[in-house]
């Protein structure tokens, strides 16, 4: 199994992703619906499915296609998702955008510097009940994987593991941010429909680049 992957060919990964959020459309809106608004399957979907029909056709790094996904749904996609992803992806794409070949530390990397700039743009932080709760754990267990120079694989098992338990999190959470915020003690029991759609892409994705390392 290798142990990075070519950016040149991170495509497919991009489209996994897009399918994940279009299958999981009815079921985050359930959620969201719970305590929030009920539209964050259906923005999300609507997002990556103009995302997935944008590139078909394209020939596009995994950078490249960050960089698309995130500026389309910064301004294409209502409310406040399509800001706060479009920014991580787009710092994503940016940090990864020299790379040839993409391994732990440059996933790391990439990570890392999403959610540095999603800090510069929202208050919210571990423990407040949003998508940060499934998002920072996955940065730290990416980061503590670089440091040991662990190789792909493993890497995104443990990214993939922090993620869970992040959005796991969030059930026993109270909601400090949002509509659901207004509801106090009554948003605990629920799962943050933003950390739920991004266990989805993080696990996803993890699972599309596990399959680039894997020989055909």
């Amino acid at each position: 199994m290798k142990n990075e992957f070519q950016n040149k060919a991170g495509k497919a990964v991009l489209l996994k992703i897009a399918e994940a959020v279009k299958r999981n459309k009815d079921h985050l809106s359930e959620v969201d619906g719970l305590i929030g608004d009920g539209d964050h399957g259906m923005n999300m979907s609507k997002g990556f499915t103009m995302f997935a029909e944008g590139i078909a056709e394209k020939d596009i790094k995994f950078t490249d296609g960050l960089d698309e996904l995130g500026n389309l749904l910064f301004s294409r996609i209502g409310g406040s998702m399509g800001p706060i992803y479009g920014t991580v992806f787009m710092q994503m794409a940016e940090t990864g955008s020299a790379c040839d070949l993409i391994g732990t530390s440059e996933l790391a990397a990439m990570l890392r510097a999403g959610l540095l700039a999603l800090y510069d743009i929202v208050e919210a932080r571990p423990g407040d009940k949003t998508l940060v709760d499934t998002l920072a754990p996955a940065c730290d267990a990416m980061d503590r994987a670089a440091e040991n120079e662990t190789e792909l694989a493993e890497a995104l098992t443990e990214l993939k593991e922090a993620a869970v338990r992040g959005w796991e999190s969030t059930k026993d959470l109270e909601a400090k941010f949002g509509r659901s915020s207004r509801l106090g003690e009554r948003s605990k029991g629920v799962y943050d429909a933003g950390a739920t759609s991004c266990r989805i892409i993080l696990e996803t994705m993890a699972d599309g680049i596990t399959e680039l390392l894997t020989p055909a």
